[in-house]
């Protein structure tokens, strides 16, 4: 697979492309790497870097890329201006935006990328873009998708990478920068948002409350709760923790549950 990053910062671009070395050889040889995905796959990729768009639109024209790492703002062409340029090529590669800029990820997405990444990238943040990679990219995983495949989400903690299937998880919870995610086993911090989950997982997870988003297959009961005023609460199977429902969210959670 050939990889073209694309950064007016030297650093930035060696700093991604270790990141790059590192998760793809970590992934790769590790029993547990993501269920069906083929990180070995990835193990002979050739990276290259442009410093801005003007040198990347000539790489891009001599030979082909399958994935473009891309910074947002560069002197010249900024990288939103490059991507609306790569919609004219035949084969044009799979886009993802880098930046420290968040701002810009509705016009990313407008554009067609498949992930937008906020600067500094960590670990475990690039390995789940390396997973969306290789569900899209024929070059990086060959054969037919398996649509049965197992959703997972990558935690970093304590110095390890932790792949925790979506099937585990009973609830997130939104806590400051962080969620808590609840399993059977434990809770454990996930760097990522609420909106974000709800964006990617909404058809196995449901909003209750503004903070927090339950496991549909969890759901056991909907309980009226009196203190003072009608409040209302979920009960989830294996825990004995009540999680709030919201009256914006009342209807949704009874129509989940069948009520």
């Amino acid at each position: 697979m050939r990889v073209l990053i694309v950064d007016d910062e030297a650093l930035a671009r060696a700093r991604l492309q270790n990141l790059l070395e590192d998760v793809v050889q970590e992934q790769a040889a590790s029993p547990n790497s993501l269920s069906s995905l083929d990180f070995a796959g990835l193990a002979h990729m050739e990276v290259t870097q442009a410093q801005d768009a003007l040198q990347a639109i000539a790489l891009l024209h001599k030979q082909p890329f399958d994935v473009l790492f891309l910074d947002v703002h560069m002197p010249g062409a900024s990288g939103l201006q490059l991507a609306r340029e790569l919609q004219q090529l035949p084969h044009a590669p799979l886009l993802i935006f880098v930046s420290a800029h968040a701002e810009h990820a509705l016009q990313a997405f407008e554009l067609d990328a498949i992930d937008y990444l906020s600067k500094p990238v960590t670990a475990a943040r690039l390995t789940q873009t390396l997973a969306k990679i290789l569900r899209q990219s024929p070059s990086a995983q060959p054969g037919p998708a398996d649509a049965s495949e197992e959703k997972v989400l990558v935690i970093q903690e304590r110095g390890r990478v932790l792949r925790l299937p979506l099937a585990q998880v009973l609830y997130l919870r939104a806590e400051l920068k962080y969620l808590t995610v609840r399993t059977l086993a434990g809770s454990h911090l996930l760097d990522r948002s609420l909106n974000e989950m709800e964006q990617l997982y909404g058809d196995v997870l449901l909003r209750t409350h503004r903070s927090i988003l339950v496991a549909k297959h969890a759901l056991v009961a909907l309980e009226k709760q009196h203190h003072g005023e009608e409040m209302w609460a979920v009960r989830l199977q294996g825990i004995p923790e009540l999680l709030p429902v919201s009256r914006r969210q009342l209807a949704s959670v009874r129509q989940a549950m069948r009520l």
